[in-house]
């Protein structure tokens, strides 16, 4: 008996189920429910969803070239599951029989068994013809490249000697970084047991906790990970917690530090304060907010996960950071912001960004940092430092939002940051692209208070 339309559990359907709403972009990545699935199965699935994201342009200018008309809109999950096939055949070792007809035969599954015929005809004849019609689809910048071509264009007018190595690091999958919990154990000691238990790693260059695997697992059976000796971490994102906290750290007074988090969900940068306090003996008092209440979730379990003592105190907050009816008055030492942004320089961990990213999104997201700068900046004491930080590469969510804010604040110094990673701006700032085999894109931009 075929399995149900509603609940497929073949992992082609229930992929071609999953990239609906992203095609359409109602959804992202970040939603994936593989709960239907079991084993080797699940993998699969993701493979499927995340590189059809990735290589989204090019596949969908061949599905184009294939069909004499497109799907209507009720059939998106036929046109998903085209694209899906395509990438085995272009991009996965999967046997073209399989591709081709286990990718057909999903449409059963579906409920649509009309739709196995046509998916058949398109997918045999990219087998047959496949020479030929990569070659126009070389001859096309977006599908060659697998961009939209608005992101081409911002990318190489920003960064026009990096263009090329930031678009490949897109274009493949990142590696699996850990952040180990220094309060708990040393990184040394953590790659000894990843050795003992056949997992090979390398210890991040700029990232002091950090730890790369050559291959990514599945993070809860790494050693000690539930115990929260470990947690996964990009190295890029490792860099901000310790570039707001560490100076604190190293300083003779001992009163409790109040540092916010803000933007805080996930949970990883607060739970890297909280273990860097920790690991150096301080007090610690640490808000960590939020307004999404569901990730939020993530920063709780994140932060029991890791078992913080008495010496720190946290207090996680539903709220907008662009209001201050959450603050209760009491100005903080340290702000982090890691403010909402395009997502353009993690493209590679969130390949559906080509599709679900305007270029009209920019402005509007720079809008929203200027607004959180702006309504945070009286929350820090004179002498504080707020960490502005973003995941992003372009220069009106980085470079141009630290500049105009500087112009105007009218209290607001920037400290440089003293690093040998990534490429100073604004005379100070630092900015990291994103590197093949390396880490994410990142900006950071150390402010400081200099008077009321």
């Amino acid at each position: 008996m075929s399995a149900s339309p509603r609940e497929p559990t073949d992992p082609r359907a229930a992929a071609a189920r999953a990239l609906v709403p992203i095609i359409e972009r109602r959804a992202s990545l970040s939603s994936l429910d593989d709960g239907t699935l079991s084993g080797r199965d699940k993998g699969f699935f993701r493979a499927l969803c995340f590189g059809v994201c990735r290589t989204l342009p090019r596949l969908e200018a061949l599905a184009g070239m294939l069909l004499s008309q497109g799907f209507k809109p009720r059939d998106r999950d036929i046109q998903a599951l085209l694209l899906i096939g395509l990438h085995q055949l272009l991009y996965m070792r999967v046997p073209n029989h399989a591709a081709v007809g286990e990718t057909a035969g999903a449409a059963r599954l579906l409920g649509k068994p009309w739709a196995t015929r046509v998916l058949n005809a398109c997918l045999r004849r990219c087998q047959r013809e496949r020479e030929a019609l990569e070659a126009r689809l070389d001859a096309e910048r977006q599908s060659q490249l697998l961009h939209p071509a608005w992101l081409l264009d911002a990318i190489e007018h920003a960064w026009p000697n990096q263009a090329a190595s930031i678009i490949a690091a897109n274009n493949t999958a990142a590696p699996m970084t850990l952040r180990v919990n220094r309060a708990r154990i040393q990184r040394d000691e953590y790659l000894t047991r990843l050795e003992a238990e056949g997992l090979e790693a390398r210890p991040c260059i700029d990232a002091d906790d950090g730890v790369t695997l050559a291959a990514a697992v599945d993070a809860l059976t790494l050693p000690g990970f539930k115990e929260g000796l470990v947690s996964v971490q990009d190295e890029s994102a490792q860099l901000a917690a310790a570039l707001l906290i560490d100076p604190l750290l190293a300083s003779p007074a001992q009163a409790p530090l109040r540092v916010l988090d803000a933007c805080s969900a996930p949970g990883g940068k607060s739970m890297q304060l909280i273990e860097r306090a920790v690991a150096a003996g301080r007090e610690l008092s640490l808000k960590s907010l939020d307004s999404d209440a569901q990730r939020l979730k993530r920063v709780e379990q994140g932060i029991a996960r890791i078992s913080p003592p008495e010496s720190v105190a946290v207090d996680i907050i539903e709220a907008d950071a662009t209001q201050l009816d959450w603050w209760d008055g009491q100005r903080f030492d340290a702000i982090l912001l890691d403010a909402p942004c395009s997502g353009t320089g993690v493209i590679r961990r969130h390949p559906d960004i080509k599709q679900l990213r305007l270029a009209t999104d920019i402005a509007q997201l720079a809008e929203l940092q200027r607004r959180l700068l702006d309504n945070l900046w009286p929350t820090l004491r004179v002498g504080g430092r707020l960490l502005y930080a973003t995941c992003s590469i372009m220069p009106a969510e980085n470079q141009a939002q630290i500049e105009t804010f500087l112009a105007h604040a009218g209290d607001a110094r920037l400290v440089p940051i003293d690093a040998s990673w990534g490429i100073e701006t604004n005379g100070g700032a630092r900015q990291r692209l994103p590197e093949v085999d390396g880490a994410d894109g990142f900006f950071y931009a150390l402010v400081e208070k200099t008077s009321d």
